[in-house]
């Protein structure tokens, strides 16, 4: 408690500071200027922490992938971070990157760690393998970029110019596209990989470094050239690689052999084949494309032209609860699931298709092919989708749209 007081000679304005005592348990009055109080008070503000400074969220859109594959090993039931608490997801980022500048696949950046979790990704910062797979590093490369826009701090800008020089330096020589995991512990590793957008994703990355859009402003002239050079060859690398049926442009394959540039097998079920749903991504990467040269335009018209005419009607995929459940190494099944026949239905395609005579191809993980989707194990056929719907958006809205951006509509 302070009561004002003043000095015999009324020079300086003082107060009482009122402090008990604790020996004798009475009240002792000191005497204090206001002038050391006001200091006192100064320093003892100047001490406090200040406030965390407020950020903007960065979506995590661009892990989805990745973070769906580590709950579905890991559950989801453990501490996340904010979309805004930045700094926090990229010092995790900057945690997992490897020393070579990439990235493994299939974690969750905004899991909030503990010691032994900090130890085990410092333990393999000196492994050099990384993957594109399930559209991993460009992602991280981007959000650093974007974090380094909001914060400043050069250690993410740097890490994030790491990740674009090794992604260009992961790019094949014979025909632009990217692999899916170096140094490969499976045979469709290095292949040029069309699957979960690791080609279109990385090109999509690169037209954003070319174009100095947000958030890769700050990347400098040489990088910008190099990623633009790396952009025009990934290009006509796909346009290379789209596959022709009687001299008609269709769809793409899930990965393709490096050397002799033919549609190559993935994991033992996923045989050499095109696929719907990955043709549909790179359809999309190509409609993005601001002023498309004729190539370009051609094979965005060839793969609609395939989607319409590789599509099943009077056809749909029925899901049949079951009574127990029944797990499996990578999932737990709950369910099964028929092909069955239905006049309402709307389109449906297959994923895979014959490179000759469009066929739709099966397979179980023994790498046989099946005619009927009855004959793939239940594990395939509740782990995996056959069948599905991914071209209905892009064919009958998307490309629309597009054709009448381009005057054609």
């Amino acid at each position: 408690m302070t009561h004002p007081y003043k000095s015999g000679n009324g020079a300086r304005r003082i107060i009482l500071v009122e402090v008990p005592n604790q020996t004798k348990g009475d009240i002792v009055r000191y005497p204090v200027s206001m002038a050391i109080l006001s200091a006192t008070l100064l320093a003892a503000c100047a001490a406090q922490p200040p406030a965390p400074k407020q950020y903007q969220p960065i979506p995590l859109g661009l892990f989805s992938d990745g973070i769906h594959h580590w709950q579905n090993l890991h559950g989801k039931d453990y501490p996340r971070y904010r979309e805004d608490q930045i700094v926090e997801i990229a010092n995790n980022v900057l945690l997992y990157q490897r020393d070579n500048g990439g990235w493994i696949e299939n974690r969750d950046p905004a899991r909030i760690l503990d010691d032994s979790d900090i130890k085990a990704a410092e333990a393999e910062k000196a492994n050099p393998k990384g993957s594109f797979d399930n559209r991993n590093v460009y992602s991280q490369v981007e959000y650093l970029f974007a974090a380094y826009d909001q914060t400043g701090n050069k250690t993410y800008r740097q890490a994030a110019l790491k990740g674009l020089r090794y992604t260009l330096s992961m790019q094949h020589k014979k025909c632009g596209g990217w692999p899916h995991t170096v140094p490969g512990a499976q045979p469709y590793h290095p292949y040029i990989t069309m699957a979960d957008e690791v080609t279109s994703g990385v090109l999509r990355m690169l037209r954003k470094v070319e174009q100095a859009d947000p958030p890769f402003k700050s990347v400098d002239a040489a990088d910008r050239t190099a990623a633009t050079d790396a952009r025009k060859r990934g290009d006509a690398c796909v346009l290379q690689l789209q596959v022709r049926q009687n001299d008609k442009l269709a769809g793409w394959a899930g990965q393709y052999d490096p050397e002799t540039l033919q549609p190559a097998q993935g994991r033992s079920f996923e045989l050499p084949s095109m696929v719907s749903q990955e043709s549909v991504e790179m359809a999309r990467y190509l409609m993005s494309i601001p002023a498309p040269s004729p190539e370009v335009v051609a094979a965005i018209d060839g793969v609609m032209a395939w989607f319409e005419r590789s599509k099943l009607t009077g056809w749909k995929i029925e899901t049949i609860k079951l009574d127990q459940p029944v797990k499996y190494d990578y999932h737990t099944a709950t369910t099964d699931r028929r092909l069955v026949q239905d006049p309402d239905a709307g389109p449906l395609w297959g994923r895979f298709y014959d490179v000759k005579d469009n066929s739709i191809v099966l397979a179980n993980r023994d790498g046989i092919r099946v005619k009927d989707y009855s004959q793939i194990h239940h594990e395939r056929r509740t782990g995996y989708a056959w069948y599905g719907v991914w071209p209905t958006k892009v064919l009958y809205e998307e490309y629309p749209a597009w054709k009448k951006r381009m005057g054609r509509g």
